[in-house]
């Protein structure tokens, strides 16, 4: 299969590699030139513009930031909507407002073109290891058509309802993510300055009620567990800006039902004030240095 991969950052790098792998053609394209290196060399065909990449696509994935992003390649003029093949099919892997998505999908059924929401969850290690579960919302024909092309990239391919469910999930899930990193922030930070050893409270917390997926994989603390940004100076893999949006766009969703979700709100206003003192492009779970008071080296 043709496969054009629009959004090569963190994320779509290894995913579009891993479909490389699968013996499909992958044409990219990204608006940061270099990111295109690598992918590039493993073989993926660069192609100039969005418009290029789409035109022989008999697929097209995009792993873009916003929902702003992600409309742009949709909707432009010499975007992915006008220029695609009439039978090829649609893929959005960015984590977006429900809008959009919604917006977007009543443009594409017009043109007569089959489009799902498949945001991911798994972070860069996932990616890389075609391990990411999806998180898809759509016709169920689509969901059917989709699988063996996300089966390339993840393990875990879940029918979450109509086009748009995907972007519910993954606000969901990215929520109870962002509360439980606030939490470990707080829990670890707290043991260590009552003298416990972190070690030990690990050895613990991972065997007993406490545990959690972000504890066994985003630990805070270094030289714990492998896959912790907290080993490599908190260089990230999901970046604190990115769950900044997430919780933003959860949020949006709890108020559009009068939901009021304190936790949540708490969590978000955190992540802000995390952002807003210059740890963005941290890894997230790097927010501890807000609650152990080492941010101010950022």
């Amino acid at each position: 299969m043709k496969i054009a991969f629009i959004g090569i950052g963190n994320m779509g790098e290894p995913m579009a590699i891993n479909l490389l792998k699968a013996n499909h053609t992958i044409f990219v394209y990204d608006i940061v030139r270099k990111k295109i290196n690598r992918v590039e060399k493993e073989g993926c065909v660069y192609k100039e513009s969005i418009k290029l990449a789409v035109k022989d696509a008999d697929c097209v994935i995009t792993m873009l930031p916003e929902g702003k992003h992600v409309k742009e390649a949709y909707l432009n003029e010499d975007g992915i909507i006008n220029h695609t093949n009439r039978g090829s099919f649609l893929i959005d892997c960015s984590t977006i407002d429900v809008k959009t998505t919604k917006e977007i999908g009543i443009i594409a059924k017009n043109r007569n073109l089959s489009i799902i929401d498949a945001p991911v969850s798994g972070g860069t290690f996932g990616a890389e290891n075609a391990s990411l579960t999806f998180m898809v919302g759509g016709r169920v024909k689509d969901f059917k058509f989709s699988k063996p092309i996300l089966s390339k990239m993840g393990k875990k391919i879940i029918h979450m309802g109509e086009l748009g469910a995907g972007q519910i999930t993954k606000a969901c899930n990215n929520m109870l993510l962002g509360i439980s990193m606030i939490a470990l922030g707080e829990v670890f930070t707290l043991a260590d300055k009552l003298g416990l050893d972190q070690k030990k409270l690990f050895k613990v917390s991972s065997k007993g009620t406490g545990m959690s997926w972000a504890m066994l994989n985003h630990l805070p603390v270094a030289d714990i567990i492998k896959t912790a940004a907290a080993n490599n100076e908190f260089k990230a893999g999901f970046a604190a800006n990115m769950i900044l949006k997430d919780l933003s766009i959860a949020l949006s969703l709890a108020d559009s039902v009068n939901l009021k979700t304190p936790a949540g709100a708490l969590a978000k206003s955190l992540f802000e004030r995390f952002v807003e003192e210059g740890g963005g492009d941290l890894d997230y779970s790097a927010v501890i240095k807000l609650i152990n008071g080492t941010n101010k080296s950022i």
